[in-house]
């Protein structure tokens, strides 16, 4: 008999946890053979997602509600929740219903024939075309630049063995990319592909704003890759180098001939663009700084107000 855990970051899901807590109990029965524990990490939410959560927890003991002092983000809560699992494989998936929570089944047949991480990737989705164009751009990018063996559409939703479970909650990184961590750690992930659904009316929107979006872009980037800093240099270098020819150029003219250097328009184009460029530079060498900074102060990476246990 193994404990399986199952992680949900909770944020103004108050609609579709008591449908979500339905669909995990029918799995439980499935695999009657093992234990379950449900541990939902309430991230700050401005609905009534915690009292839905309270009285879930009178009508199932699996349960288990880790409430944050405020919204901390989805990486962070997942963190919180794996330091709260004592199972021998730990699931995390969200709690919108996008993704199917029977599909821990499969993961859990993949588990016990030796997999330690399982990954189920998106094959495909029914979102929005920018969304889905956005997502596939970026997960384009993390393949080629990051991590190789990051699935084509990506993941948010996984299995893990204790073992690597273990590892993560040993990192103690400000802004870690939780996705990010599980590929860095190896393990042969095995990946089950499946179709994501759109998020149903009745579950309300999806809190994933433009600026989270931004924040996890270059969270991922600036964790796993050193590629927008060495390009901002190779940037550096062809500028630097244009503007010695150009000069060059200019000087030649001028001592051969009569020419006149003219062009106050042409001029401050040049100099715009490369003082654009240079900005640039500076903002992506402050975005490294700045997590060295956030790294060096060891801020805890969220706060844990409270624990609601039915078993405690």
């Amino acid at each position: 008999m193994s404990l399986i855990s199952i992680v949900v970051p909770v944020f103004n899901n108050a609609s579709s946890l008591p449908d979500l807590l339905e669909r995990f109990q029918a799995l439980a029965a499935r695999n009657a053979t093992d234990q379950f524990e449900f541990i939902f990490v309430e991230d700050g939410s401005v609905d009534n997602s915690f009292s839905v959560l309270q009285s879930l927890l009178q009508k199932d003991s699996r349960i288990q509600v880790v409430k944050l002092s405020r919204n901390f983000g989805s990486n962070a809560a997942l963190l919180a929740g794996l330091g709260h699992t004592r199972g021998d494989a730990v699931a995390a998936i969200a709690a919108d219903l996008q993704d199917p929570p029977e599909l821990i089944n499969d993961m859990l047949l993949d588990w016990r024939q030796g997999h330690k991480v399982v990954l189920a990737a998106r094959q495909s989705r029914d979102d929005e075309f920018l969304t889905t164009f956005l997502a596939d751009t970026f997960y384009s990018l993390f393949r080629r630049f990051a991590i190789k063996t990051m699935p084509e559409h990506g993941f948010d939703f996984f299995l893990i063995d204790r073992q690597v479970c273990d590892l993560i909650n040993q990192i103690q990184e400000n802004n870690a990319y939780l996705m990010g961590l599980i590929l860095w750690l190896g393990f042969s992930p095995k990946v089950i592909y499946y179709h994501r659904q759109a998020r149903e009316k009745r579950y309300g929107q999806s809190m994933w704003t433009a600026a989270k979006k931004i924040k996890y872009f270059l969270d991922s980037f600036v964790a796993f890759s050193y590629f927008p800093v060495r390009a901002a240099s190779v940037i550096g270098i062809v500028l630097s180098a244009a503007g010695l020819v150009y000069a060059a150029i200019v000087i030649a003219l001028r001592l051969a001939t009569s020419m006149q250097p003219e062009g106050w328009a042409s001029l401050m184009i040049v100099v715009l663009i490369v003082s654009g460029v240079q900005m640039l530079m500076i903002g992506i060498l402050g975005e490294y700084l700045w997590r060295n900074l956030d790294e060096t102060r060891r801020r805890p990476r969220f706060i844990v107000e409270s624990v609601l246990d039915a078993n405690k």
